[in-house]
C-alpha cells in the first residue's frame, strides 16, 4: 500500500492570482473606495471584491483612488457620475480588541441617488477573504439580480514530481488548503451538492478505486473497490447515491450505488465504453460519454436507465460533459484537428459555441449560479486554471499553484 495523507484542510504556501482578460458588452461601472483602516488590515478588502466582479464579467471597475469614505458617509454621487461609475462601494475594517476584525460595507446606487443596504461580519484574520467574498455576492446580487458566487469553492489536482495532491480553494482560486496527498494519482474529484464532500478516485490500491471524503474533518470511506476498474463518480443533487464507471462485469458500463455504499445498480447494457456521468440538476437526467457511434459522444438517459439518446452531433470526438444547474447549458470538451477545446451547447437548440483558443483543455465544471465555467488548460506553455463567462469573452486564469493542474470541479453555493 503506498503511503498516504488524509486530513483536515492545510492551508497551501503558494497563492493564486487573478489576471483577467477580454471585454464584455454590457458591463455596469462600478467603483469600490478603499476601505477605511485597510492599509493596516491583512488583506485589501476593497481590492477583492473588485477582482471578483471583474472576473464575473459583469462589471468593469472604476477608478476609486483619492476618496476617503466609509459605511457610514454620504458620498457626493454627483462626483462619482463624473466619473462614469453606475454604483459604489464604501466600507471599511478595524481590528477589535480580541484579534478578530469588523468589517462593513454599503452600496450606493450612483445612478438613482439610492442607498442599496450594507452588511457587517465580525471574523477572524482568517475568514477576511471569505468576508470579502461575501461582500461580492451581496453586491453581484442587489445589481444583477442572480446569486454571486464568490464565496463558493472549487476542488482540483496537481501533480507536483511524484506527488499528487487535492486540493480546496477559494472560488478566485486563493487560499487553497490539501486535502489529500499520495504518491498515487489522484482524478475526479466531485463536489456533493451540500459541499460537504468530495467523492474522488484514488490508485494507491494500485487501481482506480473510488473514495468518499468529509472536507471538513478529513475522513474518508471506502466507497466502490470492486472487480476491475472503478472510475468517474458524480453524485445525485438528492446526494443520496453516486452514479459510477465499473468494469466489474466486462467492459465500463454505468452504475448508481448508495452514498453509505453496497451493491451497485447496473443502468447501461451495451458492448461499448460507457463513462462520465454526470446528472441534471433535478436528477432526472445522467449525460455521458460513449463510443456506441464508433467515436466518443455525449448520451443522456433517464436517471433510472433505459434507452440513450445522443446529445453531441457536431465534432467527432466529444467528451468531459458538464450541465449548467439551471438546465440551459452543456459544457464539453471537443477534440479539433487534434487541439481540445471547450464548447457550449445551448440544450434547447443544439446551439454550439467555441468557447477558447487554447488546444489542451479539460475538465469543465459549471458555477452554481450557471453564468461562469472553471476548466484546466495549458496557457503560455504552463498548466493553468481558468475562468470563463459562457460567451467566451471575458476569461480569467488562476495562476501560480505550482505543479500540473487538473480537473477542477466547481462547488455548490456555500450556506451562510
Amino acid at each position: 500500500m503506498a503511503a498516504l495523507a488524509s486530513s483536515p484542510l492545510i492551508p497551501a504556501l503558494a497563492q493564486f492570482r487573478v489576471e483577467v482578460s477580454g471585454v464584455g458588452l454590457t458591463q455596469l461601472p462600478i467603483a469600490l473606495a478603499p476601505f477605511k483602516g485597510q492599509d493596516a488590515s491583512p488583506q485589501k478588502i476593497s481590492a477583492i471584491v473588485q477582482a471578483d466582479l471583474e472576473r464575473s464579467g459583469q462589471f468593469r471597475g472604476v477608478d476609486a483612488s483619492g476618496q476617503a469614505l466609509d459605511e457610514a458617509s454620504r458620498p457626493d454621487l454627483t462626483l462619482w457620475r463624473q466619473r462614469t461609475a453606475d454604483s459604489l462601494v464604501v466600507g471599511s475594517v478595524s481590528k477589535l480588541a480580541d484579534g478578530r476584525f469588523d468589517v462593513r460595507f454599503r452600496l450606493w446606487d450612483v445612478v438613482r441617488g439610492q442607498d442599496l443596504g450594507g452588511q457587517s461580519f465580525t471574523v477572524p484574520q482568517g475568514d477576511l477573504r471569505l468576508a470579502s467574498h461575501r461582500i461580492a455576492d451581496y453586491v453581484y446580487e442587489k445589481l444583477t439580480g442572480e446569486k454571486g458566487i464568490f464565496s463558493t469553492r472549487i476542488a482540483y489536482v496537481t501533480k507536483g514530481g511524484s506527488r499528487y495532491s487535492l486540493w480546496v480553494a477559494d472560488a478566485d482560486g486563493e487560499n487553497a488548503q490539501a486535502a489529500l496527498a499520495s504518491p498515487e494519482p489522484i482524478i475526479s474529484p466531485v463536489w456533493s451538492s451540500n459541499g460537504s464532500q468530495l467523492a474522488y478516485v484514488s490508485f494507491e490500491s494500485r487501481k482506480p478505486v473510488v473514495y468518499v471524503h468529509n472536507v471538513s474533518s478529513g475522513q474518508r470511506r471506502l466507497l466502490a473497490n470492486f472487480r476491475g476498474s472503478n472510475s468517474a463518480p458524480a453524485w445525485a443533487p438528492d446526494g443520496n447515491s453516486l452514479a459510477v464507471t465499473l468494469s466489474r462485469d466486462g467492459g465500463s458500463q454505468l452504475y448508481t450505488i448508495a452514498a453509505s455504499g453496497g451493491e451497485p445498480r447496473r443502468l447501461t447494457q451495451s458492448n461499448s465504453i460507457d463513462t462520465e456521468p454526470v446528472f441534471s440538476a433535478d436528477g432526472s437526467t445522467i449525460y455521458f460519454v460513449s463510443d456506441r457511434g464508433g467515436a466518443p459522444q455525449i448520451y443522456k438517459m433517464a436517471a433510472s436507465g433505459g434507452a440513450p439518446t445522443r446529445v453531441t452531433f457536431s465534432g467527432s470526438y466529444n467528451i468531459s460533459p458538464s450541465v449548467s444547474g439551471d438546465g440551459r447549458w452543456l459544457a464539453y470538451i471537443s477534440r479539433v484537428g487534434g487541439a481540445f477545446k471547450l464548447h457550449v451547447m445551448e440544450l434547447s437548440s443544439g446551439n454550439v459555441t467555441a468557447i477558447t483558443d487554447t488546444s489542451a483543455d479539460e475538465n469543465p465544471s459549471f458555477a452554481p449560479n450557471s453564468k461562469l465555467i472553471v476548466y484546466a488548460t495549458q496557457l503560455g506553455g504552463r498548466e493553468a486554471l481558468m475562468t470563463t463567462t459562457l460567451d467566451g469573452k471575458i476569461k480569467a486564469r488562476l495562476a501560480g499553484q505550482a505543479g500540473d493542474i487538473r480537473e477542477p470541479d466547481w462547488g455548490p453555493f456555500q450556506k451562510q
